[in-house]
């Protein structure tokens, strides 16, 4: 119980209360916003969750929509220049992924997107490093979605989190990128509005509490 609001012993006398004048308590409880990082997870509590039934995994939200939803913007790319510190550092990011332009361009030739949504819960979302650490089991996520696709006879323009990390030091650009074939780009890199696909689909983009919530795309044709 949030300590503004009392502690659990006031919270029992609160329930009581409610149930003597016929009144019943309704708790607002998010479990089903964590994740693999989450301690209950790792604790060994997995019959405690309810995974996703077709692909097995812990997916908090996914969306299939055609890709002229997507919102571009030249601001999300200003973010990128002004504010990342991987901003001309690595293939997959700005500015070697191309204009806003011409990765719009791209992502539409793919006329078909599924959206992946988890949440990973974080001890101090002020430690940048711990909380980056945390999308390694996002982008597990996506790479088994990736192939799940791929077994269909689909292959996806993938996108996802912050920039690829599988190089200790990108080649980039002075080289090629060594492993184009699982170098996953960032969402935002393309000028993506994220927070647009977040309200439309009701997701909680800013959730409450030590949660941080990751996003991958996943553009196909079929």
């Amino acid at each position: 119980v949030t300590p503004e609001f009392g502690d659990i012993e006031s919270f029992d006398r609160f329930v009581a209360a409610a149930h003597d004048l016929g009144l019943k308590v309704i708790i607002d409880w998010v479990a089903n916003h964590t994740s693999r990082d989450a301690k209950w997870w790792k604790e060994g509590h997995e019959d405690w969750y309810v995974l996703d039934e077709e692909s097995g995994l812990p997916i908090v939200q996914y969306e299939f929509f055609s890709t002229d939803q997507l919102v571009f913007s030249e601001k999300v790319r200003y973010i990128c220049e002004t504010e990342c510190p991987q901003y001309n550092t690595t293939w997959a990011c700005p500015p070697a992924v191309g204009s806003v332009e011409s990765c719009r361009e791209r992502c539409l030739r793919y006329p078909d997107a599924l959206l992946l949504v988890t949440m990973t819960e974080v001890e101090d979302l002020s430690n940048m490093p711990a909380l980056l650490a945390t999308r390694a089991t996002h982008e597990e996520i996506t790479r088994t979605v990736h192939g799940l696709l791929r077994e269909q006879g689909i292959e996806p323009y993938v996108l996802s989190t912050e920039s690829c990390e599988i190089c200790e030091h990108c080649a980039y650009p002075d080289a090629p990128c060594r492993r184009p074939e699982v170098m996953y780009p960032c969402v935002e890199s393309q000028g993506i509005l994220v927070s647009d696909l977040a309200e439309r689909f009701g997701i909680d983009f800013m959730a409450a509490g030590n949660l941080v919530t990751w996003f991958s795309l996943l553009l196909y044709k079929e």
